[in-house]
């Protein structure tokens, strides 16, 4: 350090000085941007921690929808029978009499699914038979709806009832070879 030794004592000075002041700088510089670099990963930790428990508190609400999912994809996935012939057959096993009966045309529901409807006309039916029918309508297992109910009670008679019934099946249209016709939802009912 041959300029140190050129310098006079004062220039020594504060050239130590100066030195000093760097150092003692650097003393507190470098602890404080350490600490300040530490506090902005544990943030960021704390930030990516608190989506990890996002996410996994989730896992119960996606596996709900997962199933719920996979359970409308199993219903439709059996085909709704004939209308007609099931309402028959369902109204024989409470002795139930189906005097008319009138099919609809389909109705396509969006592009995936297509709505059959027959509307059926029931008289002089007792309130609990009629009740069995509805149940085993809706418990079926098929994708079928109970859309449209009209009881008349019949005049004279206390437990006799005239029954006007629509019955709704809907089904999955078939998507893999052409294209399914579009139509908008408010054309038929929500499968």
């Amino acid at each position: 350090m041959k300029w140190l030794d050129e310098l006079s004592l004062r220039e020594r000075r504060l050239v130590m000085g100066l030195g000093a002041v760097v150092v003692g700088l650097l003393f507190l510089l470098v602890p404080y941007g350490v600490s300040s670099m530490t506090r902005a990963r544990r943030a960021s930790n704390q930030e990516l921690r608190d989506a990890i428990s996002r996410v996994q508190s989730s896992k119960g609400t996606v596996q709900a929808k997962k199933q719920q999912r996979e359970a409308i994809a199993a219903r439709y996935a059996k085909k709704a029978p004939k209308l007609a012939g099931f309402i028959e057959q369902t109204a024989k096993e409470q002795k139930i009499e189906v005097p008319e009966s009138q099919d609809k045309p389909e109705v396509p529901i969006g592009k995936r699914y297509v709505e059959r409807a027959t509307t059926v006309r029931l008289r002089r039916v007792a309130g609990l038979p009629l009740l069995k029918f509805l149940e085993k309508i809706e418990g079926s297992g098929y994708p079928v709806a109970i859309t449209r109910l009209n009881l008349r009670r019949r005049s004279g008679d206390k437990d006799s009832y005239d029954v006007e019934l629509g019955v709704s099946a809907y089904d999955r249209a078939d998507t893999s070879g052409s294209a399914a016709p579009a139509a908008s939802a408010s054309a038929g009912g929500k499968p």
